[in-house]
């Protein structure tokens, strides 16, 4: 299997970084007329491909590990158990903050929602895996939480000039960031710790293994997570089954598209993880938060019409998010 063993290839969390920060863009491409729940089933198909076309390419060939079937026979139940409850978390946090985007726009969703779950995942994946400087890892997890003040404080601003009620979109936001900040040390439970000699940790994965169960946790759990939001919405109307056979073929694959995006993102995550050690491979991807409101803000202009002096809140938003992530980087 292809592997990541050297640290200059940590240059792939940067794309892990683009990917988890664009792929909300679909969300938005997808139409106002196209619920986030039917957005949402192709997304989930979409990342469950990805994960499959990874494994029987990259993940089955090389002279690395083990190849992808034999890797995925010799797991144990603890271990695909891991992986699996990694993607059901992951599932209901990325629908809540679908939902937010849906409310708040991406803007907001992922400062507040993501940032939240960086410093979460940041500290529990450093306490499974120590690696990098303590107190430097410390102070880039404090720049980004006034990041997430900052861009909440820039968001209320907005919603008393407008129709919007900030309240939910930052509920929504802040349990996705929650939940999420738990899903990656469940999918790194599952697997070796050196993916070149996984014979001396049998009954646990490799990376493209684990990424298919995370995944397949996902889809599978999304015909709960996506069917109740379905019934009982956040907002607006319930939303019936039978609508997601007339969307047309281009809002479809857009939604798989979404998915794949976010699924290169957290293989490219997983894969550097090994050389950049857990926290600082999550915690550099994690900056797909100053990717998204970069697009949020400048791209979709969903601050548009706020009052004065909401500008100078985002400007000191994004410099705390570059500053957190520069010290998150130097931690390594």
């Amino acid at each position: 299997m292809f592997i990541v063993t050297s640290l200059p290839l940590v240059a792939l969390c940067v794309i892990t970084m683009l990917c988890w920060g664009s792929w909300a863009n679909t969300q938005k491409l997808s139409g106002r007329a196209w619920p986030f729940q039917l957005f949402y089933w192709d997304y989930a198909l979409g990342v469950l491909l990805l994960s499959l076309l990874s494994a029987f390419t990259l993940g089955s060939t090389g002279g690395s590990g083990r190849p992808f079937l034999a890797d995925l026979g010799q797991a144990s139940s603890a271990a695909i158990g891991s992986a699996l409850v990694g993607g059901v978390i992951f599932n209901l946090s990325n629908i809540l903050l679908v939902a937010a985007i849906d409310i708040a726009g991406m803007a907001v969703a992922f400062p507040v929602g993501v940032g939240l779950a960086l410093i979460i995942g940041v500290v529990t994946s450093y306490l499974t895996k120590p690696t990098g400087e303590p107190t430097i890892l410390a102070a880039g997890v404090l720049m980004i939480a006034v990041a997430i003040v900052l861009d909440a404080a820039a968001y209320r601003r907005l919603a008393l000039s407008s129709a919007r009620t900030p309240l939910k979109g930052i509920i929504l936001s802040v349990a996705a960031g929650v939940l999420m900040g738990f899903f990656y040390r469940f999918v790194v439970a599952a697997m070796v710790s050196d993916v070149a000699a996984p014979v001396l940790e049998a009954g646990r994965m490799g990376p493209y293994a684990a990424i298919v169960l995370f995944s397949l946790g996902i889809f599978l759990s999304n015909f709960l997570w996506n069917s109740l939001v379905m019934v009982w919405p956040f907002s607006g109307q319930p939303v019936a089954f039978s609508a997601y056979v007339q969307g047309g073929a281009r809002q479809h694959l857009v939604g798989i598209l979404g998915g794949m995006i976010w699924n290169i993102g957290m293989s490219l995550s997983i894969l550097a993880s090994g050389a950049a050690g857990p926290a600082v491979s999550y915690g550099l991807g994690q900056g797909a938060t100053m990717v998204a409101a970069i697009w949020g803000v400048f791209v979709w202009k969903e601050f548009r019409g706020a009052p004065g002096g909401t500008n100078r809140l985002l400007t000191l938003m994004f410099l705390c998010y570059l500053a957190g992530l520069t010290l998150i980087i130097a931690s390594r």
